[in-house]
């Protein structure tokens, strides 16, 4: 009977283990438009894309840390960057889905508009003022 109930705790033991171990929780706080489950990999590319369409650095979109100002602390949402960053993504995925839907690559990212500028290019005057 002993023998019943300690290998009976050892199984219950290792179940309760295992379900521990297949919860996932997501890696990252406070994706509002990125896949919650993205992996670190696919994160980093994204940011890096950000990086180089905007010529910024980290600190452009993510707040410093209130603990250690040399770090970012990158679930904030203090810096006004960062939404209006989330905004722009979901304009390029609209446009991407409404009218390149069936492209394997999306058309339209930062890169389209900013050319490596905070802030999106203009037009030329003289395009403009062409009618």
């Amino acid at each position: 009977m002993q023998r019943k109930m300690i290998v009976l705790s050892v199984v219950v033991l290792i179940v309760a283990c295992c379900s521990f171990s297949f919860r996932e929780e997501p890696k990252f706080k406070n994706l509002k438009v990125l896949d919650k489950n993205i992996s670190s990999d696919d994160l980093k590319l994204i940011m890096k894309s950000f990086k180089t369409a905007l010529g910024v650095k980290c600190n452009f979109c993510h707040a410093e840390s209130k603990t250690d100002p040399k770090k970012l602390d990158f679930a904030s949402d203090e810096n006004k960057h960062k939404n209006i960053a989330r905004g722009m993504m979901r304009m390029a995925m609209r446009i991407n889905k409404k009218y390149f839907r069936d492209e394997k690559e999306p058309k339209v990212t930062c890169f389209t508009c900013h050319r490596g500028d905070k802030e999106p290019k203009e037009a030329p005057k003289e395009t403009l003022d062409e009618k």
